[in-house]
């Protein structure tokens, strides 16, 4: 179906030759505007958007046909219809008229969003809220959406006029973004902040008395025109003035000099268009203030301006004038093209490249048209006091950001990194302000170093290992990064060797006498270094710094902490010198608030190194985190990384891209899915269990989601949020065993749990083929409670959780691994990191934990280097339940499972009640 010319829309256009309603080229959606705009209503016929608004008929104009019909329509009030047509996926082939309903539904939220909002009264007198002001290309793409409409979408014939016509598309798309806008910023029987349910409450409310504020307010919207201001300059550009401009809202062709308008010799602006203009300029005046001159005059058309305004103009008053919808139109001889870069790297750089290096200042570069100009150019554009300057045989317009930077020539001090970081990102900020950056000499190298792909690093005398490719480039890139000062951040997946390449980079750097290596793990991990650096490093002492009697060692080899001894001795840490201070499973410092982050930052050394496997498990601020500790001042402050990296990332693609180049250098991230990292490993094979609840595991959980649901409907704030992460965790304990969540002291175990049942099922067959299995539960009570049922079948069974103490764990991981004890039952939090336990060749999460990145960090205590037989993971759900719901959304929307539920069940306290209880509700065969 061809869409009306805008020419004819404007004139109304007779409906096509008649025919059958069924012949239609889809169904009709026909907007009805209202008084106040927020009661208009979209009539739709047959299936579109099917179950909301009130049957009725209506008097349409169906395309093809030339005669009025009665037709069967449904009457969709604006309120409720934009939701619906926001989460429509309508086709054109099919839906054209609902297709461009979404799209100017779609538009009008925008417009509401970045604030074009204007309040008025409406003809009849009522509060309304409109639409307003549009800039150039809101009226632009108004002007695009009109001339689309589709003559299913105004099938509404205009009153009186024979034969049948259609209204004109531009008015009925500026009513129904006017009616959207007229319905958002409102809610029921809610009053504003002076008390008055003007403009908020949903009901109409008598504002005649507020039409002349109103239509001042709108300053001309509400006709359908906007200003622009054209700069005019005499030849010498000694005199300058500005000329006022009017546009057309539904013709962005139409233009014309105000003063022409106002005589009459141009049309097209609409019967008010003096008034219009008036209103216009007058509110354009609240914006830039040398425009009050204006509205002394008879004609408002033009303004003569001194150097003085002409510097405000460039300075913000232009800005100003542009985010008000008011575009300034400088000459084109006289157009500002001054350009501004900074030029990095000019003179001796830092030796080494430490990040608590002397500050550095970067220079400014003035460009004219591309071309740099010379000092005594600068010099002159520094010592000029006018807005214009005469460069090169013609006048520049010169505003004073630019002046300033021809004056000071230097941007900083700023600090080496932050120098490193725009020589990366090719930006630096200077007052909020990205401005293009150059580098060149000592930074250029240094940039062209570190972007360099790592290469292999020859081993180190003394290491009691082969090596493999992969971990030899990633001792080369430590040793580049930590001799250049900087920090570093290996965050290779789990098991592929952190560990032995950290020890290799303390041999390497051990020639060149940099100091004892620190290193700060979690309790369960000491075991593990000291056996690692004693295997691939004899000879090197090795001395933990833990328990009672604690002392630090006089030597160059390795002390082992934990970060809560570290925080408890911070003072004597931090007087110690430190060669270099490594941070294993560096996401326990990911709260940059803790006081284990506060800790780990007071203790001083010549290089940093984090390692991780998630350097990201919820937010970027995690990683801001890490790398703020590894390398100080990189990102910038917290609230700037907000500002400049996290908030933006996620809609543009160019920050995300800048930002990736900052980082590369700092961060090296290796998965055992890269090709060539680990092809030795053996596959993988993950499987999920669905399991039935028992009738005594149904009985409870629908009894619990009864009980609860109704005391979440009678609450609010945090008092709600802590009752739906208790219901989310009773559900979850009730899936695991009725025992667990009752508590009972002696509890029967068999024929309760479906759960318990597969697990038996699964251990009898691992056990039978002669493997051994890692048992995972989030609960510690839960593993307590396996660990009684697994001893009482006769099962060689261990249980590792938060409470075990730290000698023990290490006899356990030893036990396990010379085949013991054929089942490992582990707590999650205590034990999903750090531990080397490749005697398992089958992993079973017994409950989830809703976060793919614990979960994996879990498996790959036996998906590591070393593991030599094949693996499959076994995760245990019970169906119908919360549980059965979590998982299939972790399956088929990982990457919304990676953003919104990597915080686990708090990601799910905001749910409505309805969602809450769609999510929580015992569906059908469980």
């Amino acid at each position: 179906m061809t869409a009306t010319r805008p020419a004819e829309a404007a004139a109304g256009v007779p409906a096509p030759c008649s025919a059958e309603i069924s012949s239609w080229g889809g169904e009709l959606a026909v907007f009805t505007p209202a008084d106040p705009p927020r009661f208009g209503r979209l009539l739709l016929t047959g299936d579109l958007l099917p179950g909301i608004g009130t049957p009725g008929t209506a008097d349409l104009v169906p395309p093809p046909g030339d005669a009025v019909m009665m037709v069967p329509v449904r009457r969709v009030p604006v309120a409720e219809v934009v939701p619906a047509l926001l989460g429509s996926h309508a086709e054109p082939s099919g839906e054209v008229a609902l297709a461009f309903w979404a799209a100017a539904a779609r538009f009008a939220v925008h417009l509401v969003a970045r604030g074009r909002l204007l309040p008025g009264v409406s003809p009849a007198g009522f509060d309304a809220w409109r639409v307003g002001p549009l800039d150039a290309e809101d009226a632009d793409r108004l002007h695009v959406l009109a001339a689309a409409m589709p003559p299913t979408a105004r099938s509404l014939p205009v009153p009186g006029v024979e034969p049948p016509t259609l209204p004109a598309a531009a008015p009925l798309v500026r009513a129904f973004l006017d009616a959207v806008a007229d319905v958002l910023p409102r809610a029921d029987e809610a009053p504003d902040a002076a008390g008055t349910a003007l403009f908020a409450a949903t009901e109409p409310q008598s504002a005649g008395h507020l039409r002349d504020w109103a239509d001042e307010v709108a300053a001309g919207v509400d006709a359908g025109v906007r200003v622009s201001l054209r700069i005019e300059a005499e030849p010498d550009a000694t005199r300058f003035r500005s000329v006022v401009q009017l546009h057309a809202l539904d013709d962005p062709t139409r233009v014309a000099d105000l003063a022409a308008v106002w005589s009459g010799a141009s049309v097209g602006f609409g019967p008010r268009a003096r008034l219009d203009a008036l209103l216009a300029v007058r509110r354009a005046a609240r914006f830039w203030d040398p425009l009050q001159q204006l509205l002394g005059q008879a004609v408002p058309d033009v303004l003569d301006l001194d150097d003085g305004d002409i510097t405000d103009l460039l300075g913000d008053g232009a800005a100003r004038l542009t985010a008000a919808g008011i575009a300034v139109h400088w000459p084109r001889e006289l157009r500002p093209e001054l350009s501004a870069r900074v030029v990095a790297g000019r003179g001796r750089g830092p030796t080494p490249f430490t990040a608590g290096g002397d500050p550095l200042h970067l220079d400014w570069e003035l460009a004219l048209r591309g071309d740099p100009l010379t000092g005594e150019e600068m010099a002159e554009l520094a010592a000029s006091h006018r807005p214009v300057v005469r460069l090169r045989d013609e006048w520049v317009l010169v505003d004073p950001g630019t002046r300033a930077r021809a004056s000071d020539r230097t941007l900083g001090p700023v600090s080496p990194v932050t120098a490193l970081g725009a020589a990366l990102t090719g930006q630096v900020d200077d007052r909020g302000t990205p401005v293009p950056v150059v580098t060149t000499g000592w930074l250029e190298t240094l940039r062209e170093r570190i972007a360099q792909p790592p290469a292999p690093l020859a081993p180190p005398d003394g290491l009691a290992a082969t090596l493999r490719d992969y971990q030899l480039r990633g001792l080369g890139w430590l040793d580049r990064m930590t001799s250049l000062g900087l920090g570093a951040c290996l965050a290779d997946d789990m098991g592929l060797g952190k560990t032995i390449t950290l020890i290799a980079l303390h041999l390497h750097r051990r020639v060149l006498a940099a100091g004892p290596t620190l290193v700060v793990c979690p309790a369960s991990l000491l075991g593990n270094w000291e056996r690692e650096i004693t295997r691939f490093a004899p000879g090197v002492p090795v001395d933990r710094y833990h328990g009672s009697g604690r002392a630090l060692p006089a030597h160059d080899g390795f002390v082992l902490t934990t970060y809560a001894t570290m925080r408890r001795d911070v003072d004597a840490l931090a007087d110690h010198r430190w060669g270099v201070v490594v941070a294993d499973e560096a996401q326990h410092v990911k709260n940059p608030a803790s006081s284990t982050a506060i800790a780990l930052r007071r203790i001083p050394s010549a290089a940093r190194v984090a390692l991780t496997g998630t350097p990201v498990e919820n937010d970027l601020a995690e990683l801001w985190s890490i790398l703020d500790w590894t390398t100080p001042g990189l990102l910038g402050t917290l609230p700037e990384f907000r500002a400049r990296w996290a908030d933006p990332i996620a809609e543009d693609r160019a920050v995300a891209e800048r930002f990736g180049r900052l980082i590369a250098p700092f961060l090296l991230r290796r998965r055992k899915s890269d090709p060539g990292i680990a092809p030795e490993l053996p596959r993988k094979t993950e499987t999920d269990r669905p399991v039935g609840l028992t009738r005594e595991q149904a009985g409870l959980y629908e009894a619990v989601v009864a009980e609860t649901m109704a005391r979440i409907a009678r609450s609010d704030g945090m008092a709600r949020r802590g009752l739906v992460l208790a219901l989310l965790t009773a559900l979850k304990q009730i899936c695991d065993h009725p025992a667990l969540y009752a508590k009972e002291p002696d509890p029967v175990l068999t024929g309760r749990s479906g759960k318990l049942e597969l697990l038996d099922e699964l251990l009898d067959t691992i056990l039978a083929e002669d493997g051994a299995a890692l048992v995972f539960t989030q609960y510690v009570a839960m593993g307590r409670l396996l660990e009684r049922h697994l001893r009482a079948r006769g099962t060689p069974v261990q249980f590792l959780h938060g409470g075990t103490p730290v000698p023990e764990r290490d006899a356990m991981v030893e036990r396990f691994q010379r085949g013991e004890a054929a089942v490992f039952l582990l707590s999650l939090r205590a034990a999903g990191t750090g531990l080397n336990l490749t005697r398992a060749d089958h992993v079973v999460h017994f409950d989830r934990w809703w976060n793919p990145a614990v979960e994996e960090q879990a498996t790959d205590r036996a998906y590591r280097i070393g593991q030599t037989r094949p693996v499959q993971v076994h995760r245990l759900i019970s169906e119908g339940t919360v549980e059965d719901r979590i998982a299939a959304l972790l399956a088929s929307k990982r990457a919304l499972a990676d953003a919104v539920l990597a915080g686990g069940e708090s990601a799910l306290t905001e749910l409505t009640d309805a969602e809450l209880a769609d999510l929580v509700a015992l569906r059908g065969g469980a």
